[in-house]
């Protein structure tokens, strides 16, 4: 398969690949004699959604945002059908700068500079927003992974009320221009790459979606606090650490009401309860492993019992 992938590549995109090296089911990783890059293999979203994403993220680029650039294909096209064992979409980027940081490393400091980084994506765009119209990219509500009731056992009773009051309460919420648009969606540690000089650059926005800008503060901070705390110290004082880092960062670039800083809770209960319902959605359950059953327990308690990831 990789072999036919370097192929293809190597007669779509003016760049000279000479290997290619899968990095999970759908990136990989290309070396070339113009420098690395990786390539996005996928059907997860449609070609029209596609387009509008890196039409999207060539914007924040433009614009001297942290993001990495995508390479026009011969035929001019930012998004490229090819056939494996079926038709699949292709976009290929530049590869950014940086490292995954070690998880000991996600200290306040460096938290602060992604609010920062956060709070000027919400201001680009917008500014986007204002420029083009959104056709595609979804609403969050109306993705597949939010239909939660679609997931959860119906013998689940408790925590499928509760998933329903979470995502009924959300729903409920006001939208304004302030408060509610074009994010990246899925801001976990691993999709943002840190250079020598605390530089980031934020990668894979395939789950971009309209949602509270709130969302793109949660996601990270449960991040933090599921992945990357390790001891040396209090897990509540470290979460309440990264919490103030991250909306002090924030805050010097973007405004954010307290209103909806009091709702922060509530939408880090909702990416608990979302990354729960995949569990259901993309596990197979006749097949757990231990492991995949002491997760699920794990989560199970923590929602029946609304044991809050994150004390503020």
């Amino acid at each position: 398969m990789e072999t036919k992938i370097l192929e293809l590549l190597n007669k779509i995109y003016p760049i000279d690949f000479s290997e290619i090296e899968s990095v999970t089911n759908e990136m990989y990783r290309c070396t070339a004699v113009q420098g690395n890059f990786f390539a996005r293999i996928t059907n997860y979203k449609t070609y029209d959604e596609q387009l509008e994403e890196v039409t999207y993220t060539n914007f924040l680029y433009n614009v001297g945002f942290g993001v990495s650039p995508t390479i026009s294909s011969l035929n001019g096209k930012l998004v490229e059908r090819i056939m494996l064992d079926r038709e699949y979409l292709t976009v290929l980027y530049k590869a950014a700068p940086g490292i995954h940081l070690p998880r000991t490393q996600w200290n306040a400091s460096i938290l602060k500079e992604l609010g920062r980084q956060i709070g000027r994506l919400h201001r680009h765009s917008k500014n986007f927003e204002n420029i083009e119209t959104i056709r595609y990219i979804n609403d969050w509500y109306n993705n597949e992974e939010y239909d939660f009731l679609k997931y959860i056992p119906k013998e689940e009773s408790t925590i499928r009320e509760i998933a329903h009051e979470v995502l009924s309460t959300i729903k409920n919420l006001p939208q304004s221009d302030s408060t509610y648009g074009l994010l990246h969606g899925d801001l976990w540690l691993e999709n943002i790459l840190v250079d020598g000089d605390s530089k980031l650059t934020m990668v894979d926005f395939q789950d971009c979606e309209k949602h509270y800008y709130i969302f793109d503060l949660a996601v990270p901070i449960y991040s933090a606090m599921e992945y990357s705390f390790v001891g040396n110290g209090n897990i509540v004082d470290y979460g309440r650490s990264i919490t103030k880092a991250i909306i002090e960062g924030y805050q010097e670039e973007n405004d954010i009401s307290q209103e909806m800083l009091d709702k922060l809770p509530l939408f880090i209960k909702l990416k608990e309860i979302f990354e729960y319902s995949l569990m259901h959605m993309y596990w197979n359950k006749e097949k757990l492993t231990e492991e995949q059953i002491r997760i699920m327990n794990n989560f199970r308690i923590r929602i029946e019992k609304n044991h809050s990831i994150l004390s503020i």
